[in-house]
């Protein structure tokens, strides 16, 4: 049997080393702790798929929590049977005691690991489509106050309209405006364009 673990932060910024010490503690040997900083979306993960690979009937698999396995209630729920049923793994989740397929290997133990799995999976994705709704609102407040998303509008020159009179009367040419405004050209065509619509 070899022991194996697996780590999941959502973004490179996130901290992993609070899951790495609970590996620590569970004894996995450090070259067999799997490590990707990529959303629990899908299960089109670099590290998690070199995982799976080299999981043999028999092996040992700890995540700390169920999301950390994932996010996607149906994709959680399949990649239990491949690796419990179809490899034939134990899975630990070690802050979800009755999530340890190693006890109850009973119909009883099997049935409530499958329930618990289910809850627990299904609470996850509900939590991801909160967040998800929450930052949209969030957004929409944020427009109605009038706040502007993306790069601040690059200021002007005063005599911008002056400059654009010339460029538009073919006096200048448009990398020259653009210079002179101090802008890449592509933003003098935009300013243009709204100072002309007024």
């Amino acid at each position: 049997m070899t022991v194996y673990g697996y780590v999941r932060v959502s973004t490179v910024d996130q901290n992993e080393s609070r899951q790495l010490i609970a590996m620590q503690n569970a004894n996995v040997p450090p070259e067999n702790v799997f490590v990707d900083k990529q959303s629990g979306k899908d299960f089109e993960r670099p590290q998690y798929i070199e995982m799976v690979k080299r999981l043999r009937a028999g092996d040992l698999l700890y995540i700390l929590s169920i999301d950390r396995l994932g996010r996607n209630y149906e994709e959680i729920q399949n990649q239990w049977r491949v690796l419990t049923k179809e490899i034939g793994i134990d899975i630990c989740v070690l802050d979800m005691p009755l999530l340890d397929t190693r006890n109850g290997k009973d119909l009883m133990g099997t049935f409530i690991a499958d329930l618990v799995l289910q809850i627990l999976s299904f609470v996850s994705q509900s939590e991801r489509e909160n967040i998800r709704k929450r930052q949209a609102q969030g957004i929409a407040a944020a427009k109605a106050r009038g706040v502007r998303f993306g790069r601040p509008p690059v200021a002007m020159n005063s005599d911008f309209s002056e400059i654009a009179d010339k460029w538009r009367n073919k006096e200048i040419s448009t990398d020259k405006a653009a210079w002179l405004c101090g802008t890449s050209n592509a933003t003098f065509y935009r300013r243009c364009k709204e100072l002309w619509k007024q």
